[in-house]
């Protein structure tokens, strides 16, 4: 299992690892790439207030240039949901090489709003091409249509159904992980506390990028980070307040991981960025998971931005994160 890595990155830090006034800390490739994603991102919480608009939005962004990494294959069908819910539509990648590997359930990024199957086919792709293990991308209910704890159950619900048929992911030897970033990161965690309180499925590591932890949205890193970096303390706002709703519970622990009891959790692996808002709650996962006898990585890239590692093909700071990541999925913590 990799290590802390990335410290090289952070050009400019200073002593408390946030930015001094007027100095931009992204890494002069990130700048472009934040300013890039910045100008084509709905400005949900400003100009943006319905969620289908945002959607719309982001529908029209262009999409990557070239072809998708190559995988084994790619499959779509839809599995159970929870219980009184519909079904979950799942696209699971297969790596080329044949043979027991790692099953790993993804939850994808986007404020519990935004996202989906499409949207993340790429990253999808080349994780699985990189670990050699199999991908279950799960396209879970997104609020405000679908509030808490909804999408925290429907990732559960893929979870269990992975669990069950693991012979026909991975293999029988192989383990199961749960991963995901920013929001999916979030789910991930909720969904390996619900694995750990409902005695299964049994998980080899829970892989978290850029995780989403805590409602309180009361740290240094969303004061120093919360503008000119493409995701905003507003933006945060706005899709906490849509998964949320009006009367939601932002101190339950399944809401917000962080405030929960940590023990007995699977190992975990968590990927932050120094110029993002939720770096500081990411960080402190890792202190409280190894406070509470959990093994954890923290995987801090003071250089860069949330999002960085979907940009693997284009970022070279993302392509060895994402490698990084891969290689922890590929060989979980004992």
């Amino acid at each position: 299992m990799t290590g802390v890595r990335g410290e090289g990155l952070d050009r400019h830090p200073s002593p408390t690892g946030l930015p001094r006034r007027g100095v931009d800390r992204l890494a002069p490739a990130a700048r472009r790439w934040a300013d890039v994603l910045a100008s084509v991102f709905p400005d949900v919480g400003g100009a943006v207030t319905d969620a289908v608009e945002a959607r719309r939005i982001l529908a029209r962004a262009p999409s990557s240039p070239g072809a998708p990494p190559a995988v084994g294959s790619v499959t779509d069908r839809s599995v159970p949901g929870p219980a009184g819910a519909p079904d979950l539509p799942v696209r699971v990648y297969r790596p080329a090489a044949p043979g027991p590997a790692p099953t790993v359930v993804y939850l994808h990024g986007g404020g519990w709003v935004l996202g989906g199957l499409d949207l993340y086919d790429r990253t999808c792709r080349a994780l699985c091409r990189a670990s050699g293990a199999v991908l279950v991308s799960v396209d879970y209910r997104l609020a405000p249509e679908a509030r808490f704890p909804a999408p925290a159950e429907d990732a559960y619900a893929a979870l269990l159904w992975a669990g069950r048929h693991l012979q026909d992911l991975g293999g029988a030897a192989g383990p199961l992980v749960v991963a995901g970033d920013s929001a999916g990161g979030n789910l991930a965690a909720a969904a390996a506390l619900l694995a750990r309180d409902r005695q299964g499925p049994p998980l080899a590591l829970q892989a978290l990028v850029y995780p989403a932890l805590d409602a309180a949205r009361d740290t240094a890193s969303y004061r120093a980070n919360g503008q000119g970096y493409y995701l905003t303390a507003a933006h945060l706002r706005w899709f906490w307040a849509q998964y949320l709703g009006p009367r939601g519970d932002g101190g339950h622990p399944l809401a917000s991981p962080l405030r929960a009891d940590l023990t007995g959790l699977p190992p975990a692996y968590v990927v932050t960025a120094g110029c993002d808002p939720l770096c500081d709650e990411g960080r402190a996962y890792v202190r409280a998971l190894r406070a509470a006898g959990v093994a954890a990585v923290g995987d801090h890239c003071p250089g860069m931005f949330h999002g960085f590692v979907g940009l693997a093909d284009v970022l070279p700071e993302g392509r060895a994160a994402l490698t990084r990541l891969a290689a922890a999925i590929a060989v979980p913590l004992a």
